[in-house]
């Protein structure tokens, strides 16, 4: 039987904590159940999910489609899409069957790259080696999730690459509807005609567009994400703040607007897969007067979950004299001076 090869290559950086991810997961779900009542997806289609963020992981491997259990997805710091892509190209000369003069081999992999923001990496090598070996032997279908991403970027790899204009709910179920559409139409095309190049599902009527790589981009930085740790329980923790745009006082005549970040929430994460998937510390900052909001901690239910440290780490507290989790120095709470002061952001 000559499978059809389905990866998903998901991005898992810190600014997709929370609603994203989730509703990743929650798409990812739908996909499977809606192809498993489709008689040539269930014949053809094998699903394999790679996530990365600094680094990448296998999530599963290449998997016949009614045995395929969604994966849940973890979090990372960085957005190493160079790094992801070898990984990809590594698991493609793995797990792909060649055709032969014996035999016929698999079918031509759809790869969906899923991102939401900027390589923290340097993504040349990759592309180069994608361009040269891989390009002719396989689709990839790139979506932007949101305006935080290169899109001039992608068009290096992809001749398909789709921006998901709104990423609430209702558009993430449209849109992970188009990508089951997407791979029933390709299952039926290799099947029926043994055409393996991807059939993409129309677009009309859902926030999902195809982007004119040639034009140049405006990258739009949408979060900042701190990275914190109970002071209780000594877990790890995410905050995340969207961006937010407000008039400037006395300047509304002429549409000027200062920029912040406005709280989202804060998200508990498992500190070894975190670091697993992370490439270093983050060398990036934000001043604390660029943040609007404070949460309660996730993993202890303490009242002001970002405190800072001394020692530029983020902690929570209860308002009473604490130790920090991060290097043990003990003390009281006080005031930010005046003007705030830069503290380390997550690389992506």
């Amino acid at each position: 039987m000559r499978r059809l090869p389905v990866y998903f290559l998901v991005d898992v950086s810190e600014s997709m904590v929370g609603e994203p991810i989730q509703q990743v997961e929650n798409g990812m779900r739908q996909i499977v159940q809606e192809l498993r009542t489709d008689p040539y997806a269930l014949e053809t289609a094998f699903i394999s999910v790679i996530a990365f963020a600094g680094k990448a992981k296998s999530l599963s491997p290449l998997t016949e489609l009614y045995k395929f259990y969604p994966p849940t997805f973890p979090i990372g710091g960085g957005t190493s899409l160079g790094a992801a892509l070898d990984f990809l190209m590594d698991d493609i000369d793995r797990n792909v069957v060649k055709t032969t003069e014996e035999r016929k081999g698999d079918w031509k992999p759809i790869v969906f790259l899923f991102t939401d923001g900027t390589p923290t990496d340097n993504p040349s090598a990759a592309f180069a080696r994608w361009n040269n070996k891989y390009r002719r032997k396989a689709n990839i279908v790139a979506i932007s999730i949101g305006n935080n991403v290169n899109t001039q970027l992608l068009g290096q790899i992809s001749d398909n690459v789709l921006r998901l204009n709104n990423t609430d709910e209702m558009s993430f179920k449209a849109f992970f509807k188009w990508v089951t559409a997407s791979i029933q139409a390709t299952s039926v095309s290799v099947t029926d005609m043994g055409d393996d190049n991807v059939a993409l599902a129309p677009t009309t009527g859902i926030n999902l567009e195809k982007v004119d790589t040639s034009k140049p981009c405006v990258v739009d930085e949408n979060f900042t994400v701190l990275l914190g740790k109970c002071s209780n329980t000594k877990k790890t923790y995410l905050v995340k703040y969207a961006k937010h745009l407000s008039y400037i006082e006395g300047l509304e005549s002429i549409d000027m607007k200062a920029t912040d970040f406005k709280l989202v929430d804060a998200y508990p994460v498992d500190e070894e897969t975190y670091n697993s998937l992370s490439d270093g510390k983050s060398n990036r900052h934000i001043n604390t007067m660029s943040l609007r909001g404070v949460p309660t901690c996730p993993c202890c239910g303490a009242q002001l979950g970002v405190v800072v440290c001394e020692c530029g780490n983020i902690m929570c507290s209860d308002g009473q004299t604490t130790a920090c989790p991060w290097c043990g120095m003990e003390g009281s709470l006080g005031e930010i001076a005046e003007g705030g002061m830069d503290i380390t952001r997550g690389r992506g």
